[in-house]
């Protein structure tokens, strides 16, 4: 821009962090002066149930920018400014109390941030207020990577060569924010208010206190200096849920208290060095810009449409049965105690292992016959990193209905999965105590334990655990059968 602003507006939204802060940055470079201000957003709270980890996480973090903010500022009102409402009105009237000339934000590429975007874009522009958003979540977005004939990538491992061909230094630079403490603007009286609590949203406390989730951009820091320390046994870790293999930054990921490119910028040299863990490890974070990607670029994915048309044929079980089997895989209680386990993590604490994700998924959709869609909307209630784009690409992957998705004939058998990747039953112990005193060849599947075995560990089929709801080698049968209208479709 060839004349900076006097003044304006920095929308926090995605990006919960002050460093490497695309829509930071870009004010800092636009504006003599800028304010900071997050919108506790009832189009999206006002549907969640009022006993939400995320909101708790989210305040918290909120919390943690305002004090960063008012640390950095040189005047004694430097602060976030933090609203409670919608965001064509909040955005709107504070812009306008404010007498700022533009606002800035990150790019959001789902369909209803796009067309609040649009919303909040058309009531700033009467009053002469622009709205510049940017890239900040992923590397590359939208059409930045496209195959040789112009268009979007649907097939990961081409992308995936593409995106490492394609990423320079300047694809991962940190944006400065160091000008901030001199620009950052003194908030007017009526905004120099506290963080709402979550009494004050209308939301009441978790559990998530007496979880080890740290919250913040400081919970995200320590997180990545742990992960850091054992970040080269990444790719021999990462499958077995008992071992602390993963970062556990998705959740940071999610509400921008880390940049990708912070974790780029590290990986990256270890990849060039050989360092297989780390390739690896980038590798998943190539993963989430695809699946962004894919959102940006079909959209339809998230309308309750399969990427594929042709699965949207398939005849999903319904009714009574399929209804009370979905309650128990809500609940942990199929009879499979990998599934199970993998239910009880996310139960109690919105997070799952990423392989049992693919574990229960292919339970749900494979071995009950039952629509994906149910599981990705669960999902979307319980998972602490939630995010759309990913999860709809997960859950589209699973059912084999999704762009470069597993075949449908391949179908995770769940206790090959448990005897493969939880060999001693270390975390089915974790969270099925009632099974803790089974041996290890009997706690993958208890059914085939003796009498005698399961009364010597206390266990009770279909009292104190439930028995298998499916035989999974009959379900898989019905699997392939359900899935061979897709040939049909196909022609």
């Amino acid at each position: 821009m060839d004349v900076p602003y006097e003044l304006g507006l920095v929308w926090f939204r995605r990006d919960l962090r002050l460093d490497d802060n695309a829509a930071l940055a870009l004010a800092l470079r636009s504006c003599r002066r800028v304010h900071c201000a997050f919108l506790f957003d009832r189009d999206i709270l006002d549907s969640l149930p009022r006993q939400d980890r995320r909101v708790e996480f989210l305040v918290l973090c909120v919390r943690e920018l305002d004090e960063a903010l008012r640390n950095e500022g040189a005047h004694p009102g430097c602060g976030l400014i933090v609203l409670h409402g919608r965001a064509q009105a909040e955005l709107v009237t504070l812009a306008l109390d404010l007498g700022v000339q533009a606002v800035f934000a990150a790019h959001d590429d789902e369909s209803t941030s796009i067309e609040r975007d649009t919303q909040v874009r058309e009531a700033l522009l009467p009053h002469g207020i622009a709205l510049h958003t940017c890239k900040d979540h992923t590397i590359f977005e939208r059409q930045e990577i496209l195959t040789q004939s112009g268009s979007p990538y649907t097939v990961f491992t081409p992308y995936r060569k593409a995106w490492f061909a394609r990423l320079g230094a300047t694809d991962c630079a940190a944006h400065d924010t160091r000008s901030l403490p001199h620009a950052l603007a003194q908030r007017p009286a009526q905004y120099q208010r506290p963080v709402p609590t979550l009494e004050e949203l209308g939301f009441a406390h978790t559990n998530l206190g007496s979880l080890p989730i740290p919250v913040g951009m400081s919970g995200a820091q320590r997180l990545l200096d742990d992960f850091l320390t054992r970040i080269d046994r990444y790719a021999d870790t990462r499958d077995f849920p008992a071992i602390k293999g993963p970062s556990y930054l998705g959740v940071h990921l999610r509400f921008g208290t880390i940049s990708i490119r912070t974790l780029v910028r590290i990986a990256w040299p270890l990849h060039l060095a050989g360092n297989a863990s780390a390739t690896t490890w980038i590798s998943e974070l190539v993963w989430r810009d695809f699946y962004f990607s894919i959102l940006a670029n079909f959209p339809h994915v998230t309308s309750g449409a399969s990427f594929k048309p042709a699965y949207d044929a398939i005849a999903w079980e319904q009714g009574p049965q399929a209804e009370a089997r979905f309650a128990a895989w809500c609940a942990g209680q199929t009879g499979y105690p990998l599934v199970d386990a993998a239910m009880a993590q996310l139960a109690q604490t919105g997070y799952m292992h990423n392989r049992l994700r693919m574990v229960a998924g292919s339970f749900l959709v494979k071995d009950l016959g039952i629509d994906w869609r149910w599981g990705e909307r669960f999902f979307a209630t319980h998972l602490n990193d939630f995010d759309l784009a990913a999860n709809n690409g997960g859950w589209q992957w699973v059912s084999s209905s999704g762009c470069d998705a597993q075949p449908f004939f391949r179908i995770f058998h769940p206790v090959t999965q448990s005897e493969k990747f939880d060999a001693q039953g270390k975390f089915i112990r974790r969270y099925l105590p009632q099974l803790a005193r089974l041996p290890d060849r009997w706690i993958h599947a208890p059914w085939r334990a003796s009498p005698l075995e399961l009364d010597a560990a206390g266990v009770v089929l279909g009292g104190n655990y439930p028995l298998p709801i499916v035989d999974h080698d009959a379900a898989r049968r019905a699997t392939l059968a359900r899935y061979a209208v897709t040939k049909a479709v196909n022609g």
